[in-house]
């Protein structure tokens, strides 16, 4: 049973961002673009869409599926995309407003003993940064019980169930062209810059223990 303090998709609310401090090389006004208008329209999205389904689930409306086109089909890709959208972005934020100091804690050991370094594990998530075009997501699998990277060209595509997002890049035009152009891996060599690594350990810690 679902608690009743939880919220459903219909009552979601935007979260503030996580940080308040300026950012290396990205500019407020690109987080202001990137927060107030693209992840809240996610959400708004979400929310509508959330509603739509409700109607079909509860009898409200007439509901039937076709797999070539229905109502049902849209709504149900729809979905996935507006809220993968607002959590990756949710994770992005989270892992923000950080500085260059690379902290000693759960997470970056963890890191240290399965890539041999944090500049090794940097090097390799940078360059997956590189490789895909939407995002790049250092997750818990929950099914092999470790840490794993995991790349994907669109919100919907590409992740896997059971993961738990701890370090989530943005390497959508959005996240950079305003600052960058583009150069996307000067914006990657600046997130690094920008990491909370406290706030991924807060992550990290929660799921793998």
């Amino acid at each position: 049973m679902i608690p009743e303090n939880m919220p459903s998709s219909q009552d979601y609310q935007p979260k503030d961002l996580p940080f308040k401090r300026d950012l290396i090389g990205i500019s407020e006004k690109t987080i202001e673009i990137h927060h107030d208008k693209l992840y809240t329209g996610y959400v708004n999205k979400m929310k509508q869409i959330g509603a739509e389904l409700a109607a079909l689930a509860t009898g409200e409306k007439e509901v039937s599926g076709n797999q070539t086109y229905s109502e049902l089909r849209a709504l149900r890709n729809g979905e996935t995309f507006a809220n993968n959208g607002v959590y990756l972005h949710e994770y992005y934020f989270n892992c923000l407003g950080g500085s260059e100091e690379v902290p000693e804690n759960a997470l970056t050991n963890a890191l240290s003993e399965k890539f041999g370094s944090i500049e090794n594990f940097v090097t390799y998530f940078s360059a997956s940064g590189m490789a895909m075009r939407g995002w790049v997501v250092l997750a818990w699998d929950t099914q092999l019980d470790r840490l794993k990277v995991y790349g994907c060209d669109s919100h919907n595509q590409g992740g896997v169930w059971g993961c738990i997002p701890i370090i989530v890049l943005d390497v959508y035009e959005h996240a950079y062209y305003l600052d960058y152009g583009s150069n996307r891996k000067s914006y990657i060599a600046d997130f690094w810059k920008n990491m909370n690594w406290e706030a991924a350990n807060h992550v990290f810690e929660k799921w793998s223990s």
